[in-house]
């Protein structure tokens, strides 16, 4: 009810100041667990994904957002708490598990969870090789995957920038990838082949460069 009852408020809000382009949201599934596959540009793309969508997203984010004091914390962590973000640790030596696990626990209840395979922000605007975890939720739970294409995030809270600043968005919803059609191969090359799969799909959406590596995980 929270979650419905600040949609309401941001939606219209951030429609307004950003006009954002929100392409393919009938390709989002209305009902069933489903996972939400993304690049990652920037701190924003958490918010800004749940706002493009026609339903809820459960995002992980880290718990240092929970845990702030004074005013501006009790803002933020209720603010994260509204907009159905997951703290995970991840400093924590069980982190990957661990969110895994928490995400999985929504997409097998009927919701829809958010991943950027990435890992990480992508710093250089390339986009990066998908890790298998989105492979292993979608295979684990049976649902189905879909590519989301951020473009112009970056812009509106770039890497130092304490303040939101105006910036076009858009965002963009690919045709689900089903787990279905993977579950011939063994268990492992199942795994890389549909990931890689997204991943193509995402940079058909963004036209990023692929870097063709893994990103370097970082705690910022």
């Amino acid at each position: 009810m929270v979650f419905r009852a600040v949609r309401q408020v941001l939606i219209p809000l951030s429609h307004a100041v950003y006009r954002p382009t929100i392409e393919g949201r009938e390709n989002v599934p209305r009902t069933g667990g489903v996972l939400l596959a993304s690049n990652h540009r920037s701190f924003i793309d958490s918010f800004a994904i749940p706002l493009a969508t026609p339903r809820p997203v459960n995002f992980l984010a880290k718990s240092d957002y929970f845990t702030g004091s004074g005013l501006g914390g009790a803002f933020r962590r209720s603010l994260f708490t509204a907009m159905g973000a997951i703290p995970v640790d991840r400093n924590s030596a069980s982190a990957a598990q661990e969110s895994l696990d928490a995400a999985l626990e929504v997409i097998k209840a009927g919701g829809a969870f958010g991943i950027y395979p990435e890992g990480t922000r992508s710093r250089d605007g390339r986009l990066y090789r998908g890790r298998t975890g989105v492979a292993w939720l979608a295979l684990e739970a049976d649902v189905p995957v879909v590519p989301v294409g951020l473009i112009g995030t970056e812009n509106i809270q770039p890497v130092g920038a304490s303040m939101p600043r105006i910036a076009e968005v858009t965002v963009k919803f690919g045709r689900p990838i089903h787990p279905e059609a993977y579950r011939h191969l063994p268990a492992g090359k199942a795994r890389r082949q549909l990931t890689d799969d997204v991943m193509a799909a995402i940079q058909a959406l963004t036209g990023q460069e692929p870097a063709g590596v893994y990103n370097e995980v970082s705690s910022r």
